[in-house]
């Protein structure tokens, strides 16, 4: 079994002092926002607690789905380095960047420098998208859509040629049988506001529906979710996840992230998704709700403390049957 973890959206803090001169154009807007309303949603000590939780469970990869910085300052992307360099090696940490990771144009490549080791592919020197890295029996996509965009906005988009890269690499891990896990930071699938969409979703999807995937992962909704799009034997999950250092009280949803545990063989996958997080009170990290992909209902799961101990396996059929042992969030509509 190979137990991935995910976390996103970390929005690091504090946020670094800034100059006049850098808090000019977008990061003005961005600044404002942050003092009077974002700022207070994001705590190091929630962050704390959700990473300890994390190593706990000793996964045997991280995917983190960017928005580390907040507003791409210069002095945001070393102590990002060191979250990264906090959670694993770079062999056992794999990033995409987020749209507040390329925040404006003066900063918009800094983060392909500053975390190389862990947005690189098994066989390139130089970060590029997409890239593949192969663990086990998984094989890890990453995408950016991460760009900088005007005042207010925080849309993505992928591109032609990465969507066609994309398909390429897609078709050819399936016939290598690897259980291919697409990690990209905005949603591709649900209703969104037109300015925090993946502009060329469609095209995305289009891939998908083509070529296929086991799991799409993403962020930057802020929000635990499970959608589905269409694969060619049937739908594909795609599953968001919290910030991972939200206050207890954030609307969108408490600090978490999921756990992926990955079994069996090509078409006949098996998958249990567990998603942990804080408690109502903000005070521990529990298991908030337990996700199997075509296995019969089990008993509800109720939330307790978080311990190192792993709870056992339940075996799911990689099937378009997908049933859920607890009520799942809402997925994000914007």
């Amino acid at each position: 079994m190979f137990v991935l973890a995910h976390l996103s959206d970390p929005h690091l803090v504090p946020l670094p002092e800034a100059s006049l001169a850098e808090l000019m154009g977008k990061r003005a807007t961005g600044y404002f926002n942050w003092r009077v309303r974002r700022g207070g949603r994001h705590r190091s000590d929630v962050l704390e607690r959700v990473v300890g939780d994390l190593l706990a469970q000793t996964p045997h990869h991280i995917a983190v789905t960017g928005d580390l910085a907040n507003l791409s300052l210069a002095a945001e992307f070393a102590p990002a380095r060191a979250f990264l360099a906090r959670l694993a090696p770079p062999e056992h940490v794999t990033v995409v960047p987020g749209n507040h990771d390329a925040y404006v144009r003066a900063e918009a490549l800094t983060h392909l420098s500053a975390w190389r080791e862990y947005l690189s592919g098994d066989a390139a020197e130089e970060p590029r998208f997409p890239f593949v890295r192969k663990r086990g029996p998984v094989a890890l996509i990453g995408l950016s859509t991460a760009l900088p965009t005007l005042p207010l906005s925080s849309a993505g988009r992928l591109g032609r040629a990465q969507i066609e890269a994309l398909a390429g690499m897609l078709a050819d891990l399936q016939t290598e049988g690897l259980f291919r896990v697409v990690l990209i930071h905005h949603p591709p699938a649900g209703r969104r506001a037109f300015h925090k969409r993946l502009i060329d979703a469609a095209a995305f999807r289009a891939a998908i529906a083509e070529h296929g995937a086991e799991l799409v992962l993403h962020g930057h909704d802020h929000r635990a979710s499970l959608l589905e799009i269409a694969g060619p034997r049937g739908p594909v999950p795609v599953v968001g996840v919290p910030s991972a250092s939200a206050t207890a009280d954030d609307p969108r949803g408490r600090g978490g992230y999921n756990l992926y545990r990955i079994a069996g063989r090509p078409g006949a996958w098996q998958v249990e998704i567990e998603r942990r997080g804080l408690d109502a009170a903000g005070n521990n990290v529990v298991v908030l709700e337990q996700l199997t992909l075509g296995a019969e209902p089990a008993a509800p799961i109720v939330a307790r403390p978080a311990a190192p101990k792993r709870r056992p396996k339940v075996s799911a059929a990689r099937t378009p049957a997908r049933r859920r042992t607890a009520k799942r969030s809402r997925p994000a509509r914007r």
